[in-house]
Parts: structure tokens; C-alpha cells; sequence
């Protein structure tokens, strides 16, 4: 699992050696982040008043066609361009997480983390955070992976995008993707455990399942909300209805004028999301539901600069 010359710590388990090259996430042996900030637009009880300490990390290895981070998601390499050279390497990986703890943060948020998994292990290892280390991950991760985090992730902010493996090879090319993430959910809950607060309210150990209701596909979200009660219940992790979906970065992509993907030309309607509200409510999930207010592109970071003042 930690072999650089021959990787597998993802699903893909493409098996390059990423100490010459890149993998299928677009990431080299090196970890290289691409921003640094007080992240106030995470759920409530991540963000809290102070801010998450978000380190937003370059590479993926799902690649959506309508990743809201593409701008990075598509950016990785150990020869790619960067703006500041400082947010590269174990080392200062470890000074970055040492100084968002010293700002206040109310935990480490490690957003797109999966291709680093070693590298940042190494780095808490160094810095020895005091704040509980979140693991925001898209849900396409390998269980052998997520078993890895053990001491060292406390909270996991995991998607679960797809049920459909049509739907999930249109979007993503991952037709595996929802047993995957099951599979790995099924273990971020046995390292987390059930959800756990502090005096603040803020989350200290436990798992938020995010499902994003994409337009045209309530009922595959649907379908999720069904899958995970049938599995784990309704109580066993927090549950994040989002309806932030934004066609322009799609949009931005030369597959937006597929005909198969042509609903992710535009935004899910009140009727789809709250469609899939009330059927979240009627299994007994309990959450966190968004207005639609947030489907919006200024609630993304601007990647241009690698650190918010």
C-alpha cells in the first residue's frame, strides 16, 4: 500500500510508479497542496465559528465531470506549475497544519487527501495536531486505505454520488463506484465510530455521509438514501443533503455536449431536492439540509492563490 513504484491505494489501482511519473489521479510521489484556509462553508459542526483548517489537496483519483475543485482535481505532478512552492513536501505539509491549528481552526479538514494517504500520515506524524483530523474524501477509496487512518483520522466527510454504476461510468468512469464506497464507509465507521460532539457542538470523532442530489437523478439519490439505511441504519453517521450542484463548472468541460449528460447543463429544482428531503426524512436521517441559495459558484475557493490571509 505504500509502494510509490507501484501504487494501489485507490480503487483504480493504476500500479504507476509515481516516482517517475503520475498515477491516474495525476499525482507524483510528492504531496503537493494548492490552498490553505479558514474554510467556513463546511456543515456546521465542522466550520463552526472559527473556521476548518482546510488544506485542499491537488490530484483525484474519481475526476468527476463536474468537480467543483477541477482547477485542481486536474492539477497534480511533481513538474506541474505552481504558485508557491512552500505548499509542496512532507515537511511543510506539517508546518501548513501546525499554523491552521495555531489560527484557531477548529480541526484539520484534508480535502481530496486519498492520493497522499502515506505522505500525510507522515506529516501528522510531525506535527502532532491537537484538533481533530477530517477526512473529506469523495468516497471512492479502497478499505485497506481508510483502515490505514486508524489514530490519526477522527472524523471522515465522505460522498456517496452514485448508486447507478451507468450513472457513476457517465460521471466519473468508476461503474464500481457505490459498492466501493459502501465498502469504505463500512470501515470509516468502525474507525470513527458513532458521532461524538463537543462542548461547542463542533464534531470530534464520527463520519458525515454527503449525497449530492444531481438534476435528473432524484431517484438515484433516492436509491442511495435507501441502500445506506438498508446497510448501516439511519443513525450510524450524520447525513448532508446537498443541493449545491452548479452546471458551470460542467460546463467548462468539452463533455457538455454529450447528450447522456445533457440535466448537468443545468441546476436540480426545488421539487427534485425536496423530493429527496422528505425521503430522507421518512427513513429517519438526521442531518444537515441544504437552502438553494448555496448552489452557487462563489461558495468555492479561489485556487489562484495558495493561502487566504
Amino acid at each position: 500500500m505504500f509502494d510509490m513504484n507501484c501504487c494501489e491505494l485507490c480503487p483504480r489501482r493504476c500500479r504507476s510508479d509515481r516516482t517517475v511519473t503520475v498515477g491516474f489521479c495525476g499525482a507524483g510521489d510528492e504531496v503537493r497542496a494548492a490552498k490553505t484556509m479558514l474554510h467556513f462553508w463546511e456543515e456546521p459542526c465542522v466550520s463552526g465559528t472559527r473556521g476548518s483548517g482546510a488544506i485542499f489537496f491537488e490530484g483525484c483519483p474519481l475526476r468527476c465531470v463536474f468537480c467543483q475543485n477541477m482547477d485542481i482535481s486536474r492539477r497534480a505532478g511533481n513538474d506541474a506549475p505552481r504558485g508557491d512552492t512552500s505548499l509542496a513536501g512532507t515537511a511543510a505539509l506539517a508546518d501548513a497544519m501546525t499554523a491552521l491549528a495555531a489560527a484557531g481552526a477548529h480541526n484539520l479538514n484534508l480535502v481530496s487527501p486519498t492520493q497522499y494517504t502515506p505522505q500525510i500520515i507522515e506529516a501528522l506524524e510531525l506535527a502532532r495536531p491537537a484538533v481533530p483530523v477530517v477526512w473529506n474524501t469523495g468516497g471512492y477509496e479502497r478499505r485497506e486505505t481508510i483502515a490505514m487512518l486508524r489514530g490519526y483520522a477522527d472524523v471522515f466527510l465522505t460522498d456517496v454520488k452514485y448508486l447507478s454504476p451507468e450513472l457513476a461510468a457517465r460521471c466519473a468512469g468508476a461503474p464500481d463506484y457505490f459498492e466501493t464506497a459502501a465498502d469504505a464507509l463500512e470501515v470509516m465507521l468502525d474507525v470513527a465510530g458513532a458521532p461524538e460532539y463537543d462542548g461547542d457542538g463542533m464534531l470530534r470523532r464520527g463520519v458525515i455521509v454527503r449525497v449530492l442530489v444531481l438534476p435528473g437523478e432524484r431517484r438515484d439519490a433516492e436509491a442511495i438514501l435507501r441502500a445506506l439505511y438498508d446497510r448501516f441504519g439511519a443513525d450510524a453517521f450524520v447525513l448532508s443533503l446537498m443541493s449545491q450542484y452548479t452546471p458551470e463548472f460542467f460546463l467548462r468541460t468539452a463533455r457538455a455536449s454529450e447528450p447522456e449528460l445533457k440535466a448537468l447543463r443545468r441546476r436540480v429544482t426545488t421539487f427534485e431536492y425536496q423530493s429527496v428531503a422528505d425521503f430522507a426524512l421518512s427513513l429517519g436521517f438526521r442531518g444537515y439540509f441544504q437552502e438553494r441559495s448555496s448552489a452557487s459558484a462563489s461558495y468555492t475557493p479561489d485556487f489562484g492563490s495558495p493561502r487566504d490571509k
